[in-house]
């Protein structure tokens, strides 16, 4: 991943800027301090700000939403380009069409029912779920629990990676939750390479696991964590 070189980059990008543009249509808002809302309706270019959330209200239109320090709030029938930051957590609504993919490194994700995302899901140490959602590649992360929710489907694989020699804990490592939901769809491999608890659907379909063993079950939900 190269989560490290974003953070770099977009923090560098963003702190060049001198100040707020406001934005009418199709124009960017760039920021280095205070939030961004997207207003209803209205389309604007790419949004982005580094100490600062961004909000995309219903029915707008926006390029690429990018923070660092902040999370970013989608409501429903959005349509934008990638959602990106890197503390921070991002929530898409109901109904969304994303153009690119989304990514954090402290924060979770999640895309509500109909979301269609053209590229991937990546998190280092947050949740990640999707509920009724297209995602046109797969999803990776290092800490985070994973729910491909009921009707999901994911046309990459999933890619859980070991954590790096910087990542110390003084307690024992949680050991993520990754559930497989009804009628869910996973295309490629799973991969896992650290310890992992997975549970698949009996209605689900798969493509190959490395790394763990697949628990299944049949009832709405995944059994409750011990």
């Amino acid at each position: 991943m190269s989560r490290t070189r974003l953070a770099f980059a977009l923090s560098f990008a963003l702190a060049l800027a001198s100040g707020a543009v406001f934005a009418q249509d199709h124009e960017d808002i760039d920021k280095v301090n205070g939030s961004i809302t997207a207003e209803s309706g209205q389309t604007y270019g790419d949004l982005s700000t580094v100490n600062g959330s961004i909000r995309i209200e219903s029915n707008a239109r926006t390029g690429d939403a990018e923070t660092v320090n902040g999370s970013i709030q989608a409501a429903d029938n959005i349509s934008t380009g990638g959602l990106t930051t890197v503390n921070g957590s991002i929530r898409v609504g109901t109904q969304a069409r994303i153009a690119d993919g989304l990514e954090t490194v402290n924060g979770s994700i999640f895309v509500d029912r109909g979301g269609d995302v053209a590229k991937g899901v990546e998190t280092v140490n947050g949740a990640i779920g999707l509920v009724d959602t297209d995602l046109g590649e797969g999803i990776e992360t290092v800490n985070g629990d994973i729910t491909v929710g009921v009707g999901s489907h994911v046309h990459g694989g999933i890619h859980v990676e070991k954590p790096g020699p910087s990542w110390i804990s003084m307690h024992k490592p949680k050991v993520p939750r990754i559930i497989i939901g009804p009628n869910a769809q996973v295309d490629g491999p799973m991969v896992f390479e650290r310890e992992v608890v997975l549970y698949v659907h009996s209605t689900a379909k798969v493509g190959s696991i490395r790394g763990a063993t697949a628990i299944p079950f049949s009832t709405d939900k995944a059994p409750e964590a011990q």
